[in-house]
């Protein structure tokens, strides 16, 4: 998809003690980094091809997912490990202090990082993170997660789809859920998809964020929550961890995926958001 782009991309690979990481790099100015879990680099692409006009703009693909190979592929991946990731890349791209958006599962990730308190970034935005225990009905969201990982264990991708979306309450037409579920994926797609179901989603989910360090630290912390996204469980946790902080969510354009739904209006919401900072 980087091909496609219409921002020259600098591609690399950094090797991290436990793998290797894929990232590409566009623009210059200020620098910006996007990141997801399990969505990878392309998933940002038209996004970061707009703010590369101004930033210089960091995106990779998430340890254990497609580019980003792990020496062994059944290591959980945890918010932990991932913010060490963006920070060795924040570091290794070397274009002073970030900004860093995360998105869904990356949203955790940016507050792992925010916590651990490296310089390297000045102000992250969480954008809907499924921080289930916060959630008041933990136990049930969570009972439900894993009935919902047994499900693919047991070989219905389909079941564990549907499952999914109830349980996030995201709701779609048929025809959109059988084509997300209901194929083979490709062969990339299914490792992907393997490693996301049983060693990046209950990592990701019953993260407990350090609220004192997040408030009181260095790093400006955004809330980010889409305007569609209403009733939708990231939408209840985006809303307990802006209360938690003592803040309230900044809206963005869309929904769970408005960078990828509009990126030119998700693209003009975040440039307001990092100039109030």
């Amino acid at each position: 998809m980087s091909s496609m782009s219409t921002a020259p991309v600098t591609t690399g690979t950094l090797a991290v003690p436990d793998g290797r990481l894929y990232y590409e790099v566009r623009g210059r100015g200020p620098l910006v980094a996007l990141v997801a879990a399990p969505m990878d680099a392309d998933a940002f692409a038209p996004l970061a091809d707009l703010l590369a006009a101004e930033h210089t703009v960091l995106t990779t693909d998430p340890r254990g997912i497609r580019r980003s190979v792990l020496h062994d592929p059944h290591q959980d991946s945890t918010p932990e490990l991932r913010a060490d990731d963006v920070a060795r890349l924040l570091a290794h791209v070397d274009a002073g202090p970030a900004a860093v958006l995360g998105s869904s599962g990356g949203a955790v990730t940016v507050l792992a990082l925010a916590q651990a308190g490296p310089a390297l970034a000045h102000t992250v935005v969480a954008h809907e993170p499924p921080l289930l225990g916060l959630l008041p009905d933990r136990a049930d969201l969570l009972a439900r997660e894993d009935d919902m990982i047994a499900t693919y264990r047991a070989g219905d991708r389909l079941g564990a789809g549907r499952k999914f979306l109830a349980s996030a309450n995201i709701h779609l037409p048929e025809e959109v859920v059988l084509g997300m579920f209901g194929g083979e994926p490709d062969p990339q797609a299914a490792a992907d998809e393997h490693f996301q179901y049983l060693h990046m989603i209950r990592g990701t989910t019953r993260f407990r964020p350090d609220v004192d360090a997040l408030r009181d630290g260095p790093t400006r912390v955004v809330v980010g929550l889409g305007e569609r996204s209403t009733g939708e469980v990231c939408d209840r946790a985006s809303r307990a961890l802006a209360a938690a902080l003592d803040t309230s969510p900044t809206m963005f354009p869309g929904g769970h995926i408005g960078f990828a739904e509009d990126p030119p209006a998700f693209a003009a919401r975040l440039r307001a958001v990092l100039a109030d900072g």
